[in-house]
């Protein structure tokens, strides 16, 4: 079917999927671009497909056709991809394994993608999000992650409920800090671990820094104060991975 006003109910109701409320009411998220799409439909998580009138991309999925002019309405693109889909949010696993990162109120959303794309590449389990971390499904977040968000097991929950519970089940809460702790390179291993990463601007809440089991830093040159939240935590997975 082909939708060719932006007044449709259909398409006012795929646009609101912009905002996190309708987001969270519906339980759906928008993607944007031939790769994401590619990423979520190998996930099964596509609900619908949104293809602009003639474009041929098939899909064994329920699809519509948009106008060039419904496109740049639903789209948060200045230059909109020919190629959306309404996807279910990827549901969480309760098995967490070894290998956890923390983000303890992280609000960049492309700080979140990057960090995401890092821990695919540095086989962290799972991701688990303070309640206060922006929304994995912000379009920017989602554009970011450039698809790996569709590779990980990626939770949301209250930090001081799930830290007591790891600490009980063999996991080492290892925190971050700028200057204090021990040096990233003297970082004894651990097989089940849970490293923490905080706020861009204020670090790791103090009450979460209360049930770290240890701390660590990375060194640095002294004429650098501190490293971007994304670039620090690929540097410790790094380490971590080794």
């Amino acid at each position: 079917m082909l939708y060719t006003n932006i007044k449709n109910n259909k398409i006012k109701d795929i646009k609101k999927l912009n905002q996190k409320k309708y987001r969270d009411r519906e339980n759906l998220f928008l993607i944007e671009g031939e790769h994401l799409v590619l990423e979520a439909y190998k996930k099964g998580v596509i609900k619908e497909l949104i293809l602009e009138q003639n474009t041929i991309f098939p899909l064994d999925v329920p699809t519509i056709y948009v106008t060039n002019d419904v496109l740049n309405y639903i789209s948060e693109l200045e230059t909109p991809q020919n190629i959306m889909a309404v996807c279910n949010k990827i549901q969480e696993k309760e098995n967490l394994n070894d290998r956890i990162l923390i983000l303890d109120g992280i609000q960049d959303p492309g700080n979140l993608g990057t960090i995401i794309r890092s821990a695919v590449a540095f086989n962290i389990d799972t991701i688990i999000l303070s309640n206060d971390t922006v929304d994995l499904y912000n379009s920017k977040v989602v554009r970011a992650s450039q698809g790996l968000m569709f590779h990980l097991n990626i939770i949301k929950k209250d930090l001081l409920e799930i830290l007591p519970s790891l600490k009980e089940n063999g996991y080492k809460i290892i925190g971050t800090k700028v200057t204090h702790g021990n040096s990233l390179k003297t970082l004894a291993k651990n097989e089940k671990f849970a490293i923490i990463m905080g706020n861009e601007g204020s670090g790791i809440k103090e009450e979460t820094e209360e049930l770290c089991d240890e701390f660590v830093y990375i060194d640095m040159n002294p004429n650098c104060e501190s490293l971007n939240v994304g670039v620090a935590t690929s540097i410790i997975l790094y380490e971590l991975d080794k």
